[in-house]
Parts: C-alpha cells; structure tokens; sequence
C-alpha cells in the first residue's frame, strides 16, 4: 500500500483530524524521552476508541505495515520511537476514567489516562493509585504498564503489575481480548503477567482495570545528609535488615543535589556533603511517631551530618518535588544526558556507586545519581554535551558498562524503564541464546508477524558462538575509541547469564 492509499485508509477510520502524514507534523513523533535514537514514522493515528485501535491495527496487519503504540512519550528507553517506517498509533485521546467502585476497590482507565490525574480524581473520596513514577504527571497508566513503571514508592507498594488486574487488550492482527480477573486470581496461564513489561510487543491495551488504596492514615517523612555516600548506603540496608520497610527511601548524590537547587524546587543542600536520602513511613497514626525515631536513630548511628522530620505537608510536598524533578533539573547542570536504570541487591550500593565513580573519572563524563535506594534501582544520569563529536557514543558506552556492572553484582539491567531499543546488547549479556530464543518464541505467538513495535525488547540471539563474540568485540572497539582504559570490558556477553 503506497502512501496516499495508508492516508486516505486511515483517515476512513478516525478522520481528518485526527490523522498526522506531513513530514513538518511528525518530527514530535520521532522518539520518546531516549534521544540518542530517533526514527521517522509513516504516519500518526489518534484513535479513541478500543473499535478504531481494532480496525486502524487489522488494516495495518493486512498491509503487513509495523506499527507503534505510544503514550504521553516520556519513556527512557526508546520503547515508542519507530525505527522501521511504522505508523504511531498514539493513545493519548483515550485517556477517559471509565468506571470507579470504591468498595471493591477497582477502577477502570484508558490507556492515555495520565496518572497522577487518577489518584487527583480519588483523592476527595479518600482513595489514590499508589505507581507513581517520577513523569507520573505527564506519563499515562497504558505506558506505565507497558513498561511495568515502578516509582518512589515501589517499595511498600510494588510496581506497575501489583496494581493492574485485567485489561482489555487488542492483539496484534486486531482481535480484542479480555485477560486477567477484576477479581481473584484469573483462571488459565497468567497472560496479564505477559502484556504488563512487555513494551507494546504482544498487543494494546486499550481499557485497563486498576487496584486503588485507601490513603494511609499517616505520613512520616525524614530527610538525612551525609558527609559520605558509603555512609548513607549503608543506612539503607541497615533500616531493611531492621524490620522497617518504609514507604520509600529515596537517595540523591551531590551533582544531582546541585542540579535541583538551581531548580524551582531549591531546598538549600549543603554543597560538601555527598548524599542525601528521603524516607518515608506511612500507615496508621498509633506507633509512627515511634518508627520514625527510630530510622532516625539508624540515620546518626551511620553518622549523618543532619536529620530532620518533615514539619509540614508543604515542607514534604517540597522534598519530595526535589526528589522527583531530578531528571528535568539535569538540564540545568548539562545540555544533554542519558539516564540508566540498573538494578542491584541492596547490599551492593556501595560498591556500585564506587565503579560509577571510576567510569565517571576515566571517561571525563560527570554522572549524577538519583534513584530508588530502598529497592536497589538506580538512575545514574549521564552527563554529555552531543555538540562535542564521540561525546554520545561515550555516554552509551558509560551507560553499558554501568549497566554490565549491575549484572556482575547479581542485579540486572532495568528495573522500570525497560529494554526498548536502549539496552538490546545488555540483553545479551544478561541473558543466553536459549534465553532470548524462549522469549521470541512467546512473543512470536502473539506476534508471530512482528508487526507490532518490532525490534524492541529482546535482540535476535546470535546464530552462533562467533556472532555473539563479534557483538562483544564490537563493545570491546567502541569503549576503546570512547577513552576507557583497556580492562572495561573483561568478559564476552553472556557471561552474566
């Protein structure tokens, strides 16, 4: 099908206005918040109901056209860039609250509904949603599950796929399905636990069921500085090992500290300590107070310059902006950045944070640190300027070896921004050939034309053992000529597996 025939075959389905074609119209359209990869697509629909994402999919199925869903944009890991000359199927016009019931606790959204709004339209009821990524007032809950979103308060509460119980999904030659169970456990093989991470690979999910929470009772939150980063590392493992199991801990190093106060959102930290952590405890008033203490007992025992309670809502409203606009203010302290997303056991931070030191000094590149302490998920943002010819070839070399590090600790390399197109080769490293043939085979049932975002997530695996040593040997060139010294890379992908 030539171009003018797509035009005119999708215009049929949601009309004039709703259609993007014109080259100037889809340069928004070529990436999501990776930038270091940038594709243009064919075309931009904006469907708005689960009947036009079924029909705009089967006739891009019947053409054996790709295509793309895509949400508010804000992923990190080039989940929604089309780089194959797909049509973007752009949800952001379904973003209606369908239903809610309070006392089964449920809710019913679109997939462009964005999420924090959901938790603002509970809020007067006494109920909110508990994901609550850092984007969570621009991202939408279909990107969330998606890419299986986490957030500041993943710890108490869990990620993305603890509070999504059913979906209605269109599959990738337009068949609509219902999966899951609004309530109990749904009968069969677990194909909601499938579609959530899956990064718009098995299908769309255009109306999704969502568990809510009633708000706690109370809120405790502390702020913690440390002169020493080792100091307030191990602070974390130290209130987890204590029984405690806060609603968050937060940790922001000094470069992250310094882009947030040339902010909106200035707090005032001191510009000689290291880190800073932000923990919070919620739940019933009766025993808080006392939790509280003693986390900040734990926070001096590890030599804290300063702890303080929160004194008031807008004084934790203020810490907490700080924490969550870290990304944003980045572009106060450097023109561009890649943010990474590694996971480790909590026990490691220490020795993590010191090889991100070393990869900082040997590269020339600053990196700051701003992550989820509590359940080891880091979000290391690299600092580049791309003017400067190889500076953003440096920057994803930092970035991989960041990321093979976590691996080597017994992490992994992503904990809620996903594979995307970003960390494809780190997939090799975590994973064996027998792994990735598994995970194309399941996808191959959903999506046995590929049509639907292809390329992302899980990399082809090598067709044999040269293939794969050539990838690493391609790594091994690319950090070399990026200015690591010649031990950066010590084993083959694969070895992590």
């Amino acid at each position: 099908m030539n171009q003018e025939a797509l035009v005119r075959a999708l215009t049929e389905i949601v009309g004039p206005r709703r259609i993007l074609h014109r080259p100037g119209q889809l340069a928004a359209y070529e990436c999501d918040g990776y930038v270091a990869q940038k594709g243009r697509p064919r075309a931009v629909v904006f469907p708005e109901t689960t009947e036009e994402v079924s029909r705009i999919v089967r006739l891009l199925h019947r053409e054996r056209i790709p295509f793309v869903p895509r949400g508010a944009g804000t992923g990190l890991s080039g989940g929604a860039t089309p780089l194959h000359d797909e049509v973007v199927i752009s949800l952001v016009r379904m973003n209606k609250l369908l239903s809610v019931d309070y006392e089964n606790m449920r809710a019913i959204v679109q997939p462009g509904h964005v999420n924090l709004t959901l938790s603002k339209r509970l809020g007067p009821q006494g109920y909110y949603y508990a994901p609550d990524p850092s984007s969570q007032s621009v991202c939408t809950i279909g990107g969330n599950l998606a890419e299986n979103a986490g957030g500041a308060h993943c710890l108490k509460y869990g990620v993305t796929t603890n509070h999504i119980v059913a979906a209605e999904v269109v599959m990738p030659n337009g068949d609509v399905v219902e999966i899951g169970a609004e309530f109990g456990e749904a009968v069969g093989y677990d194909l909601l636990g499938l579609i959530v991470g899956s990064e718009g690979t098995l299908g769309i999910a255009t109306a999704i069921t969502v568990r809510i929470l009633k708000k706690p009772q109370a809120v405790r939150t502390v702020m913690a500085m440390f002169d020493r980063v080792a100091d307030a590392s191990d602070t974390v493992s130290h209130i987890i090992a204590s029984g405690i199991v806060p609603a968050a801990i937060e940790m922001m190093d000094q470069l992250a500290m310094q882009a947030v106060d040339k902010s909106n959102y200035h707090v005032g930290y001191p510009r000689d300590i290291e880190a800073v952590l932000l923990i919070e405890v919620d739940g019933l008033e009766a025993g808080l107070p006392e939790l509280a203490d003693r986390i900040i007992a734990i926070c001096r025992e590890h030599r804290a310059r300063s702890v303080k309670l929160a004194e008031s809502d807008a004084e934790r409203a203020l810490w907490w902006s700080s924490r969550k606009m870290a990304f944003g203010a980045t572009g106060r302290i450097s023109p561009d950045y890649i943010v990474q997303d590694g996971v480790i056991p909590r026990t490691k931070l220490t020795e993590i944070l010191a090889r991100i030191a070393e990869l900082s000094e040997e590269s020339g590149l600053r990196i700051a640190n701003v992550f989820h302490a509590g359940d080891g998920n880091l979000h290391p943002l690299i600092c580049y300027d791309a003017r400067i010819p190889g500076q953003t070839e440096k920057a994803v070399a930092v970035g991989s070896a960041i990321l093979r590090a976590c691996v080597d600790v017994g992490g992994s390399i992503t904990g809620e921004h996903g594979v995307g197109v970003e960390k494809l080769e780190e997939m090799r490293y975590l994973f064996s050939d027998a792994d990735l043939e598994a995970q194309l085979a399941i996808r191959a049932v959903f999506n046995p034309e590929d049509l639907c975002n292809p390329g992302k997530l899980i990399p082809r695996p090598g067709r044999c053992a040269e293939v794969r040593d050539a990838h690493w040997l391609a790594a091994k060139h690319a950090e070399i000529a990026a200015g690591f010294p010649d031990q950066t890379l010590t084993t083959s992908p694969g070895a992590g597996a």
